[in-house]
């Protein structure tokens, strides 16, 4: 049985935009996980702010260059960032976010790979959303569950900035690929 629609074809990265998209996801989860330790309030701590823009660099190098990227991406970050973590942040904080990231980020971009051919912001919205939901699930569970503070009223706070700024990083992600596709039309001609 023959599929609906054409297998894709993915642009093939070069060894700096794979170096820099390797970079960036494990600069992202090293700072939530120092910035995880670092209470706002009952409600939230710093590393809500800035675990989001890990999908934003998964769901970037998925659209360009394709899942198989995107997972290498995801594991070397993984990597890299448990490695750093475990120099910077708790054990259990290094290993609850190595879990939460990595099983995460691998149904982001599952999800995205399934929705890419819809609207351009459905993919990474749905994506962001529900890996986001794992995360937070996985993370607060192990990290602090059992631990003397308001692990939970964090966890609830931290979701719900991760939601809110997973929809700000659609603003970023339009741009990023309507930049990319001007490129790829101005270089066909």
């Amino acid at each position: 049985m023959q599929s609906a629609t054409p297998p894709l074809h993915f642009a093939r990265p070069t060894v700096g935009q794979l170096g820099i998209a390797t970079l960036a996801m494990a600069a992202v989860v090293l700072a939530s996980n120092i910035l995880v330790q670092f209470a706002i309030n009952d409600w939230l701590t710093w590393g809500a702010f800035t675990y989001p823009v890990a999908y934003l660099v998964s769901d970037l190098v998925n659209r360009r260059f394709g899942p198989g990227m995107a997972r290498r991406v995801a594991w070397v970050g993984f990597a890299v960032a448990v490695a750093v973590s475990l120099l910077l942040a708790p054990a259990r904080i290094a290993a609850a976010s190595g879990l939460a990231f990595i099983a995460s980020q691998l149904l982001d971009i599952g999800i995205f790979n399934r929705l890419r051919q819809g609207l351009w912001w459905r993919a990474p919205l749905v994506a962001t959303v529900i890996a986001a939901v794992l995360d937070s699930i996985v993370f607060w569970g192990i990290a602090f569950a059992g631990t003397d503070g308001p692990w939970l009223t964090w966890a609830l706070g931290d979701l719900a900035v991760k939601l809110g700024v997973g929809v700000l990083m659609l603003l970023p992600f339009r741009l990023l690929i309507g930049r990319q596709a001007a490129r790829a039309s101005a270089l066909s001609h």
